[in-house]
């Protein structure tokens, strides 16, 4: 189908006010969720980020080892869903994880900016895959995007989609970026028909980064998508997720929206590194009288 025509396909009445209003009261009665077994599940949605220009192998290695006694310390918690990390380094988790159930995801695609050759994207996604990876975080080319060359961010994605084969693949957005939640909608569209695995907000390298208006959004295209498909794509807010509440509000949105169904790691992933330290603490303080100041990864 044309491009056009699949755009036009979906419902293109955003209104800004409307959403900022649906929003608030979603999210106006957080405090009822506010338990240990929302935040114990909340930690399991978790991409342990780690996206810094001085990060090296023994980074990787001592995020990649902490997980590997998380349970041991914390019997009581799941693991987190993912550890997230630069294409150089993902061989040293790959090396240094030894639990199955923890994926291992890599940016990929030039990120964050997205500004190099698209063959240069296809070739780095690759080589994260045979490094070890289980998954891929790409950015969109927002300029591209931006000059109203649709056509182009959906090939781009494509390709990239092609060279994970059957590897998970999250297409971020930048919606900070965007400028319109009209634009957000536009984006999420081109990356679920192009064949992205899950939308994902943002690199966390701009501002802003993660909304919670861009989720809303995001999530009622992935809506439209399994209501004309029956599949599912996955949504992964990101960067500026640091405390309990506000996790908790990108989880009440979601429930809202999509519902019981997507509240898994397969389906939701929040990308965050202080998060998981502060939930800890949160869930520590709320089971016992005695404070602690929990830094674990």
């Amino acid at each position: 189908m044309e491009l056009n025509k699949i755009l036009t396909s979906y419902n293109q009445d955003i209104k800004d006010e409307v959403i900022e209003k649906t929003i608030k009261k979603i999210t106006g009665n957080v405090s009822s969720i506010y338990t240990v077994d929302t935040l114990k599940k909340i930690f399991g949605f978790i991409d342990l980020t780690t996206l810094n220009h001085t990060d090296n192998e023994e980074r990787a290695k001592l995020f990649a080892e902490n997980v590997n006694k998380f349970k041991s310390d914390f019997p009581d918690m799941p693991d987190v869903a993912a550890i997230c990390v630069y294409p150089t380094l993902v061989k040293a988790v790959k090396k240094n994880l030894k639990i199955d159930n923890v994926n291992i995801a890599s940016v990929t695609g030039g990120f964050p900016s997205s500004q190099t050759f698209i063959d240069i994207k296809v070739a780095e996604t690759k080589k994260v895959f045979e490094n070890g990876a289980d998954e891929a975080d790409m950015v969109i080319s927002v300029g591209t995007f931006l000059r109203g060359d649709y056509q182009t961010v959906f090939e781009e994605i494509k390709a990239i989609k092609e060279a994970c084969g059957k590897k998970h693949l999250k297409v971020i957005l930048e919606s900070g970026s965007l400028g319109s939640m009209k634009n957000v909608k536009t984006a999420s569209i081109l990356a679920i028909e192009a064949g992205a695995d899950f939308l994902k907000t943002s690199t966390g390298k701009t501002s802003p980064a993660a909304t919670l208006e861009a989720v809303y959004v995001m999530a009622e295209t992935v809506k439209e998508y399994y209501e004309k498909t029956g599949k599912k794509i996955g949504i992964k807010p990101a960067g500026g997720i640091s405390d309990s509440e506000t996790a908790l509000k990108y989880y009440a949105v979601m429930k809202e929206v999509l519902g019981e169904d997507w509240l898994n790691p397969e389906l939701f992933r929040i990308g965050a590194s202080s998060l998981a330290n502060k939930l800890l603490n949160d869930i520590s303080s709320m089971q016992s009288e005695k404070k602690e100041d929990i830094i674990y990864f």
